[in-house]
């Protein structure tokens, strides 16, 4: 097997870490404060019921006047900050991770674009294939990918959409736009390398995707969330959730083809 080829199969063992399945239950810390609220509620409304104390001096009748005990009230009050404080480090956990692997896919993705190239380069050369238009557009992409799929802060725009509401739509934003373009780009990669292999004798069918991601509509999405008064949110997270999930199981399926097919021209 070749170094290229080798470099490939590196490439791909590496999604095991970097491409990250989230569940759909994270749509539950978007749910969370509505949850926390109802919950301390509940707690207050027991806590000025249950608790009550005598008031000295008692009135000429002689009968206590019951009263709210201070304690639970603070302790009630407490415990607010207490779901507040929960809620906000749960927030911080889920768009880290949102972010997090959105990085580190992209990443993985510029290696294995990059080892693909030079393992497609190198079988063609081999078996004397000229298929420099579809390696010179495959590398066309490589620099594209480079340009416009860059990192972003996990830790900084996490902590920023904790502390700074609008910053939460922005992440949002990015996640569902950068994906799209991600696969579109993507797309046009595996067709180029599909033509250089076909070329060089090389049997590499792309699976056709199931699902691909939609362009969806950022201020669509924002108008339906404020006008349901959140609630349209719930979806939004669960697309934001899913659309990555998608695009994952894809690349099993296409990365062990494609590595099989790189294999058999390698030998």
């Amino acid at each position: 097997m070749s170094v290229e080829v080798e470099n490939v199969r590196k490439d791909v063992r590496m999604r095991v870490e970097t491409d990250s399945m989230m569940s759909s239950a994270w749509i539950l810390v978007y749910l969370l404060p509505i949850l926390l609220a109802v919950l301390w509620v509940s707690i207050f409304i027991v806590a000025i019921i249950s608790f009550r104390v005598t008031v000295t001096p008692t009135p000429p009748s002689g009968q206590p006047i019951p009263t709210i005990l201070l304690a639970p009230i603070l302790a009630s009050i407490a415990l607010l900050y207490g779901f507040m404080i929960v809620g906000l480090i749960v927030n911080i956990i889920l768009i880290y991770k949102l972010v997090n692997r959105r990085n580190t896919h992209f990443k993985r993705q510029i290696f294995l674009f990059e080892d693909i190239v030079a393992a497609a380069k190198a079988i063609a050369t081999k078996r004397g294939v000229d298929a420099e238009i579809s390696l010179a557009s495959c590398d066309r992409t490589v620099r594209e990918t480079k340009a416009e799929e860059t990192e972003k802060g996990a830790v900084l725009w996490a902590i920023l959409s904790a502390f700074i509401f609008p910053a939460v739509w922005y992440v949002w934003y990015f996640l569902m736009k950068d994906f799209y373009k991600h696969e579109r780009r993507e797309d046009g990669f595996w067709e180029d390398v599909g033509r250089v292999l076909d070329k060089s004798g090389i049997k590499f069918s792309v699976p056709r995707r199931t699902e691909p991601l939609p362009e969806r509509s950022f201020a669509l999405y924002l108008i339906l969330t404020t006008i349901t008064l959140g609630f349209f949110g719930i979806y939004w997270l669960y697309v934001l959730l899913k659309d990555p999930n998608q695009h994952f199981i894809y690349h099993l399926q296409t990365e062990d083809q494609l590595l099989t097919s790189l294999e058999t021209g390698a030998v």
